[in-house]
């Protein structure tokens, strides 16, 4: 059974949804990693506040500018992706 007749023997509907999740997986992986690579910019920007430990000394402060930080970069990649 050759790949070719399989995927024509799947209705349009269904074709259209797989497409569609696929879109949405790699746009949310891509998402992610784009979230990482700003954070690890911010931690090489400020390079004397060690984050992850005033964040477990539970430093509101630190908490409030990442949190700001990570919304920030997930506006920007939402917006770029539409």
């Amino acid at each position: 059974m050759s790949h070719s007749f399989v995927l024509a023997s799947i209705p349009v509907e269904i074709h259209a949804l797989l497409d569609a999740l696929m879109a949405t997986a790699a746009f949310g992986l891509l998402g992610i990693v784009l979230m990482l690579v700003g954070f690890k910019a911010f931690e090489l920007v400020t390079r004397r506040l060690d984050i992850e430990k005033q964040l477990e000394e539970r430093n509101v402060a630190v908490g409030v500018v990442v949190a700001a930080l990570l919304l920030g970069v997930s506006a920007i990649v939402i917006v770029s992706m539409l």
